[in-house]
């Protein structure tokens, strides 16, 4: 199967703009999923949590998610991508995922990143694995990669290839992917997105783009650059997700000591 990352950097607020942007920059592309960064078309840095509601949406039935099903109907694509959530009151840093026959599901972001937590709830919703035929995908969005627990989780319910939206300002993320890969025997797909912003006086982020496709032997498939926006696809052979045997007498699941694994 292939993997398309997209590497973006949305001026914060455009939402239909960045929406448009990306729309047209895939509508050419061809794989079987597409990973887009984590709050691919509001940016990151909210000043409030009320200017983070005004710009965020319901889902499934808000402009994007819409946008994006049309788009995976138009490719023949499964979509996995980051944006701000309205439910009620409450504002997420969320990821949805659809496919050619609409909406598949949502996660919101279960770690919170620095100012983050003045902006949005803490996800609620579990860590999930999506089948999609062809393969099981799991999402992590940016800061969850930090907390190990995330990927393995994923990779304990199933998951073929984790999709990680993301808006990397930490350094050592995409070498840390190596070691989930490595970790859990998975696949995964870092889109991030690259820029500047400070909408915060004295606070200035600056995104280190490095998207990337890393495989389960600890492989970096792909990584973009640090400050250019791009659209790559990579070919994967997904049986490798499927094989957790490092040789004939270890495995990486079966040999866990989970007698031993205890906190007292």
């Amino acid at each position: 199967m292939k993997i398309g990352l997209l590497q973006n950097n949305p001026p914060f607020g455009e939402v239909a703009n960045n929406l448009e942007h990306v729309v047209r920059v895939l509508t050419d592309q061809k794989a079987d999923l597409f990973v887009l960064p984590e709050l691919f078309t509001t940016g990151y840095q909210f000043t409030s949590r009320q200017e983070a509601k005004e710009l965020a949406e319901t889902i499934p039935d808000g402009k994007t998610t819409e946008a994006l099903i049309a788009l995976a109907k138009k490719i023949n694509s499964v979509i996995v991508a980051g944006i701000a959530e309205l439910e009620g009151d409450a504002v997420y840093n969320s990821a949805v995922i659809v496919g050619p026959n609409g909406f598949i599901g949502r996660y919101r972001k279960a770690h919170l990143f620095d100012t983050e937590k003045e902006i949005f709830q803490p996800g609620n919703t579990p860590f999930e694995v999506f089948d999609i035929g062809f393969a099981r995908i799991g999402i992590m969005i940016c800061f969850d990669w930090r907390f190990p627990e995330t990927a393995r989780t994923l990779a304990l319910k199933g998951a073929d290839i984790i999709a990680h939206p993301a808006n990397l300002v930490l350094t050592h993320c995409p070498q840390a992917m190596i070691t989930r890969c490595l970790e859990n025997g998975v696949f995964i797909a870092t889109a991030d997105r690259v820029g500047c912003e400070e909408r915060i006086p004295g606070n200035p982020l600056k995104f280190m783009g490095q998207s990337q496709v890393v495989d389960p032997l600890g492989n970096v498939l792909f990584r973009a650059s640090l400050t250019q926006e791009a659209v790559h696809v990579v070919e994967i052979d997904i049986e490798l997700a499927r094989n957790k045997c490092l040789n004939p007498n270890n495995h990486i699941f079966q040999d866990r000591r989970e007698d031993l694994y205890r906190l007292e």
